[in-house]
């Protein structure tokens, strides 16, 4: 995240209503805050609704914004997962698609093609919140800001709403957890593998045992058949 992303001067309260300012503050974060939700959902079309919709609540509450808790990034990244949450219940409650598709924006094909790039650049980070999925909601929101997102402690406190002392004890909880299922799952994968080379040798050894059988059984045809030439030999010498 680069340094005018970080920046803590602070959006300048309510002269964000003001459009060049607005748009100041918007070029500055647009592209975090993109790449921001382009970890969380993976349809276009979604990702520019969600990011404008962070701007709207941008605009809303500017003036609850305080530089000391945290940077500009650390502010927005809050309200970024408060609109993809938001968007995560909607979804859940909603039945079909009609009403979210009415309300989308217009996208031309280079909008989608830019932000089909966001997506597929932030795939590997998708893949990521989804393995922090089992983490008790608390635990998981630090880890996803520090871990995933490139925030600092403190800055995932302000984002959270928290005191930096939670948010590290909820982090060393959260890493602990992960370290304890990475151990499982290392223990379960040995035991897979295990149990396949065990199958594979059983499955060996059966087929030994066939070849050995389909060996004995030529073996006594032949020799059955070399008995009854030298029985014909015999009947026809006499």
């Amino acid at each position: 995240m680069g340094s005018e992303s970080r920046s803590r001067g602070g959006p300048p309260g309510g002269g964000l209503r003001d459009p060049q300012a607005f748009e100041e503050f918007y070029r500055r974060h647009v592209d975090a805050v993109t790449r921001f939700v382009a970890r969380r959902v993976s349809d276009p079309h979604t990702v520019a609704d969600l990011t404008a919709d962070v701007f709207l609540a941008v605009v809303d509450s500017a003036d609850g914004y305080r530089p000391g808790r945290g940077s500009e990034a650390a502010w927005l990244f809050g309200i970024g997962r408060n609109v993809v949450r938001a968007e995560y219940r909607r979804s859940a409650r909603q039945a079909g698609l009609g009403a979210r598709i009415a309300g989308r924006r217009l996208l031309d094909d280079d909008d989608i093609a830019r932000l089909e790039e966001k997506l597929d650049a932030e795939r590997g980070g998708r893949r990521a919140l989804e393995l922090l999925a089992d983490l008790p909601e608390s635990e998981r929101a630090v880890l996803e800001l520090v871990a995933v997102d490139q925030l600092t402690v403190s800055e995932a406190a302000a984002a959270l709403g928290t005191t930096q002392v939670a948010a590290r004890v909820r982090l060393h909880r959260a890493r602990r957890k992960l370290r304890g299922a990475d151990e499982l799952a290392g223990e379960q994968r040995e035991f897979r593998q295990d149990e396949h080379h065990k199958l594979v040798a059983r499955r060996r050894q059966d087929e030994r045992t066939r070849q050995g059988e389909r060996t004995g059984h030529a073996e006594h045809a032949r020799q059955a058949e070399s008995r009854t030439t030298t029985i014909a030999y015999a009947g026809g010498e006499s």
